[in-house]
């Protein structure tokens, strides 16, 4: 998922906003961003074998936002040059909303997907 954001956060930023505006650009990446999150949902737990249960699938979905957020915030500082602060601040915005709409999606995804196709 991360890797799909990396790839996904160039084109919306350099490409799209420009052009369309914060919000618009961001609504524009929604969909494939939760594609690639049902995708990732249905296949990671078969490939590495986890059971279906609900405690498990939320284990796993909380898990890895964890790790995205973790992995978000460096490259936020890194590349980006935003404070943690900064980066909170951005959840604030009508664009930050609806990043925070899919990061709950993200953690709840595993969940939603296995119970609907096990």
């Amino acid at each position: 998922m991360f890797g799909a954001g990396f790839a996904l956060g160039p084109i919306r930023v350099l490409w799209l906003e420009p052009r369309l505006g914060v919000v618009a650009a961001t609504l524009c990446e929604a969909p494939f961003l939760l594609l690639a999150m049902i995708a990732a949902a249905y296949w990671i737990p078969r490939a590495i074998r986890i059971g279906a249960g609900i405690r498990a699938m939320l284990a796993m979905g909380f898990g890895a936002l964890a790790l995205q957020q973790a992995a978000d915030f460096v490259v936020g500082t890194a590349l980006r040059g935003l404070s943690a602060t900064d980066q909170v601040a951005r959840l604030a915005s009508p664009e930050g909303a609806i990043y925070a709409a899919l990061l709950v999606l993200f953690a709840l995804m595993p969940a939603i997907v296995n119970r609907i196709s096990r």
